[in-house]
């Protein structure tokens, strides 16, 4: 892929994609921690989890603050800084031997980890010509879907056979390996700025981008297909155990099928490139996802429950949101080039926030049956092809001006 700076080379490339993991390494790794702590400090159910979706909350506000800070001081900075948070906070949740201790050290892990997906994308758009940027990050989301894949299963190995702290001791490990490799393959890529950038102001930033409707539709569009992810995962992870009375490790295996519908939906996103618009691609994920919510309530609502009616249409639903995603991340910092970093934070966070949301808005409703499920999953889908034709009708309704 051809770069607008000569820096963007294969070490560039490899050492951002090092950076698109430290996500991973905050969230996907710490689910099978959830019951081992759970069981080692003597913790509730609503303790357990709150060490778990602390960790997204967090996230989803400190993207904002990177975003918007790495316009106006620069990525290298903000991009390091936030990889030695992580690395202090996995040390802390690593000694910790109480639960306020435990959360404090997951709020600085997922604090730091708020750094990656946010700047990866900003640097990734700084770095490389507009013609190979939704390839580029296809392809950085795709290497980010491995973190999902493989996280659980270290995750697991590591509990069963060094126990649970060993898992926050990987992290800081790989922590550690990741910021080295930033330090020395990841230099400055933020474009000179117009002096008047300095004074603009955090929130008058935000209000620029968010009185564009497209803006708005794009980052919408992302966290309702989020949301609807984090729903179908969180809801079959339950209804797995208490409905059909299958092992972990079963749910384990299916579990598998999320992310590699997302791996392929990238896939086919990097060879589209740009030959599609970007608001066609995000209304086509949409409606796939719209349409894989209806397929899936139709099965449940027939009776027809069992692991693949959970697990095929959660293949199908982050095929979708591969498809959608890389072109609503560009499409979003496209909006007003000047806040690109800005524009990335605010789609990160409404990734995070809105799967965080409804994954909790599940939680109020479940009652042991599919049907929570499918009536969130609908509000969801429904929502996610609302914001995902506003960018198309918005460029159509400007083309019908012109």
């Amino acid at each position: 892929m051809e770069s607008r700076r000569g820096a963007a080379g294969r070490g560039f490339a490899f050492a951002l994609g090092l950076v698109a993991l430290i996500t991973p390494l905050a969230v996907h790794l710490f689910l099978p921690v959830i019951p081992a702590v759970k069981l080692a400090l003597g913790l509730p159910d609503s303790a357990a989890q709150l060490t778990f979706t602390i960790a997204l909350f967090a996230m989803a506000f400190a993207t904002l603050v990177y975003g918007s800070l790495s316009d106006r001081y620069g990525r290298r900075p903000l991009l390091l800084s936030g990889l030695v948070l992580f690395l202090i906070g996995s040390a802390i949740s690593a000694i910790a031997q109480t639960a306020p201790v435990l959360a404090l050290g997951r709020l600085v892990q997922a604090v730091g980890a708020g750094c990656s997906m946010t700047l990866v994308r900003t640097i990734a758009r700084d770095a490389y010509r507009a013609e190979h940027l939704v390839r580029a990050i296809a392809y950085l989301t795709m290497f980010y879907t491995l973190g999902p894949m493989l996280a659980p299963l270290v995750g697991g190995v590591l509990i069963d056979t060094l126990g649970w702290r060993s898992v926050f001791g990987f992290a800081l490990i790989a922590g550690g390996i990741i910021t080295v490799a930033a330090y020395l393959g990841i230099p400055e890529t933020r474009p000179p700025r117009d002096p008047a950038l300095a004074q603009i102001e955090l929130l008058r930033g935000y209000a620029e981008l968010f009185s564009r409707p497209q803006f708005v539709g794009y980052v919408l569009q992302s966290g309702f297909n989020t949301a609807a992810f984090m729903t179908m995962a969180s809801a079959s992870a339950t209804l797995m155990k208490e409905l059909l009375h299958r092992p972990s490790s079963e749910f384990g295996f299916y579990f598998l099928l999320f992310p590699v519908g997302f791996f392929f939906g990238t896939f086919v996103s990097s060879r589209v490139g740009s030959r599609v618009s970007s608001e066609a691609m995000v209304l086509t994920g949409s409606l796939l996802a719209l349409a894989t919510i209806a397929v899936q309530s139709v099965l449940f609502l027939s009776g027809q429950v069992a692991p693949l009616t959970f697990f095929a249409p959660g293949f199908f639903l982050t095929f979708s949101q591969g498809i959608a995603l890389p072109y609503a991340q560009v499409g979003a910092m496209a909006v007003i080039p000047r806040l690109a970093g800005t524009a990335a934070g605010i789609g990160v966070f409404m990734q995070n926030f809105g799967g965080g949301v409804f994954a909790q808005l599940y939680g109020f409703f479940a009652n042991g049956t599919p049907l929570p499920m499918i009536a969130i999953l609908a509000c969801s889908g429904a929502l996610c092809v609302a914001a995902g034709a506003l960018p198309f009708a918005f460029r159509r309704s400007v083309a019908d001006k012109l």
